[in-house]
């Protein structure tokens, strides 16, 4: 109840931080929407009166009351996301992962989209005052030094970003109102009934939807950023910011109903409505708000990993907490790659008005995918089925006439976000059917049947000691099960004695922030396991939580650490601790089927390339023993050898 409390709770420093964070791809879409709905036809006040009225209750119904006011209910423990819902409702029925993973794997294709467009409609204003300037390298520019600045975490990049996001939709709402005070018939836009018009009897009508969606398509990471902000906070800061917009829009549609019959001929409407002793400054703030519109896309995404790696959807690459806040994240892999990628958009399309002919078709995907998520959400919070199947239609139309819509971009240049989400959707799916496959191979033990064995080992002292304290790391979730791999690899690899045995497991909860642990101690001073319940926005520092662990073991007097050397135990000082890490690889002694093997080598070669297990689990490097060990999947066919004498 009291995280439900924090995260609806608004702040004027939450507020703030909000408008830096969330909203900057939402935020900046006026600069190029208007522009991407004409394009090259002549203006025509039909047009604009339906596409404004299409603005509109697009904003309305889709992030509004979809995303604003229902989906933000569905916090998983206040973080949100994609994969944060898919979290919520994975158990009750496994086919769920299949939305899970198109939507996670859409959002973040289609999002790297984002920055290009945002900075490239941005700088390419200059254009009106300096033709000749060569935008791409300035864009690339910025680009770059957004990136570089994620590792100081987005705490200090929404407090940067939060009063300048506070300007740039103040100046949206002026400009817009300034041309609507010219132009007051514009409001008429409010009825849906232009809408209406607009998509049943204009010609092409209907798929300038491709475009409109061009809106809304931040709502996603709005959602994605529930951790970062809180529900409070977003829904406060969306009246603002949504005012902000309809303004604007309906302040360009102003403008443009003024000169009906004409071409824009490259004109971008945005710019046409500022003043001209304002364009210089107008430029430098939409600039800026450019920059920061790809914060939406950087930290949904940091959060969309580390929720993908608790569901062993991603591989288990490095996290990092810039502060001790709540929801502040830094993925450094992640950060590099978006940055390559959006290199490479900005290097490919060279024209905001080409980025916008591809922009929006994954993302629609991702949207219908929520929306599935959403109702199994609540069909699981035995909400009203009528209710359920009213969403489900409306919400159902509304996507996939945005994604018919958006169809016609695919030749255009959608077909790079999809080939991005396909390749992002491979590597999950990899993953995640080779955790199945090992985890239904993995051979386990009971604890219990090795106690006596591994206190004779303990004892005999015509065997070398390994250590004082020897730490094992564990996958077997039960507290008196353990893998036959750690088994064989203190009796039969090397033995290896040690005073105490430890074997550690690690779960990670579905919850953000859980901190817990138990011990069950199997043989007093000889065998003890520690299972640790983490939150899967926790940290794993378990070199600094296990020393907590037995601090606390030795206050309660359950264990003795001191070394058990004669002359080091007189002195009263403790013995040494060293961690076992078992790394597997696949084994050549295997006869798997030809699509299991390719998968597991795939895996593998992915795995040679992240995080190694002990930096992952916090481990002090000088304490860690790394032991690779074969994984046999399968054992290989019988070999039939026959002896020969000479």
């Amino acid at each position: 109840m009291s995280a439900h409390k924090h995260i609806d709770k608004a702040s004027a420093a939450g507020l703030l931080v909000a408008l830096g964070i969330i909203y900057g791809d939402i935020g900046t879409s006026p600069l190029y929407v208007m522009q991407a709905i004409i394009g090259t036809e002549r203006i025509s006040r039909e047009v604009i009166y339906g596409a404004v009225s299409c603005i509109f209750w697009t904003l309305t119904l889709q992030t509004t009351i979809k995303y604003v006011i229902l989906i933000l209910r569905a916090d998983n423990k206040g973080e949100g996301g994609i994969l944060a819902l898919y979290a919520l409702v994975r158990k009750k029925a496994t086919w769920l992962t299949v939305p899970a993973i198109i939507g996670a794997s859409t959002l973040l294709a289609d999002g790297i989209i984002t920055p290009p467009i945002s900075v490239s409609s941005a700088v390419e204003g200059l254009r009106i005052l300096y033709p000749e300037i060569q935008t791409i390298p300035i864009v690339i520019g910025i680009i770059t030094l957004l990136f570089v600045i994620q590792v100081f975490g987005t705490t200090i990049v929404g407090r940067a970003f939060g009063p300048v996001m506070m300007i740039w939709f103040l100046m949206l709402a002026v400009l817009g109102i300034s041309q609507v005070l010219g132009h007051m018939e514009i409001l008429k836009s409010l009825n849906p009934y232009y809408a209406y018009e607009l998509l049943t009897h204009h010609q092409g009508g209907f798929w300038m939807l491709g475009a409109v969606f061009l809106c809304t398509t931040g709502a996603e990471a709005l959602y994605s950023d529930l951790g970062h902000c809180g529900r409070g906070n977003i829904r406060v800061s969306w009246i603002f910011v949504k005012t902000c917009l309809i303004l604007n829009y309906f302040g360009q549609g102003a403008w443009l109903i003024a000169h009906s019959g004409e071409l824009l001929a490259g004109r971008k409407p945005f710019y046409e409505i500022m003043p001209e002793w304002w364009l210089l400054p107008g430029i430098g703030v939409a600039t800026m708000a450019a920059i920061i519109a790809s914060q939406a896309l950087i930290s949904g995404s940091f959060t969309l990993i580390s929720e993908a790696i608790r569901l062993n959807f991603w591989p288990k690459v490095r996290l990092i907490y810039p502060s001790d806040q709540k929801g502040q994240l830094y993925v450094p892999s992640v950060n590099w790659l978006l940055l390559a990628g959006c290199i490479g958009v900005v290097l490919y399309f060279k024209e905001s008005s080409r980025m916008e002919a591809a922009y929006g078709l994954a993302i629609t995907l991702t949207m219908v995918m929520t929306t599935i998520l959403m109702s199994a959400y609540l069909m699981l919070r035995e909400t009203n089925k009528g209710l359920i199947g009213l969403f489900l239609v409306i919400y159902l139309a509304i996507e996939g006439s945005f994604l018919a819509a958006n169809l016609l971009k695919f030749t255009h240049g959608g077909w790079v976000s999809l080939l991005l989400a396909t390749v992002i959707a491979l590597i999950i799916s990899v993953w995640l059917r080779a955790y199945f496959i090992k985890l239904r191979l993995t051979e386990f033990e009971s604890l219990k049947k090795y106690i006596g064995p591994l206190k004779e080992l303990s004892n005999d002292i015509s065997i070398p000691k390994y250590s004082t304290h020897l730490i094992f790391m564990s996958n077997a979730s039960h507290e008196s099960e353990i893998e036959s791999k750690i088994i064989y690899s203190i009796f039969y690899k090397r033995p290896k004695r040690a005073d105490i045995y430890w074997f550690v497991h690690v779960e990670t909860t579905d919850e953000p922030y859980t901190m817990d642990y138990h011990v069950n101690i199997l043989a007093e001073d000889d065998v003890i396991k520690v299972t640790f319940r983490l939150g899967f926005r926790i940290e794993q520092r378990i070199n600094l939580f296990f020393r907590k662990v037995v601090e606390d073991m030795v206050l309660n007097k359950e264990v003795d650490i001191t070394s058990r050397y004669e002359s080091l135990n007189r002195q009263n000082i403790t013995g040494d601790f060293r961690f076992v890490v078992l790394e597997r690889y696949l084994s050549i002694e295997n006869n798997l089927p030809f699509t299991e093997e390719a998968i597991m080598k795939i895996y593998f070669a992915i795995k040679s390339i992240t995080t190694p297990e002990d930096r992952w689990f916090g481990l002090d490097s000088s304490s860690v023993k790394v032991e690779k060990v074969p994984l046999v999947l399968t054992p290989g066919q019988k070999i039939r050898m026959r002896r020969v004498y000479t």
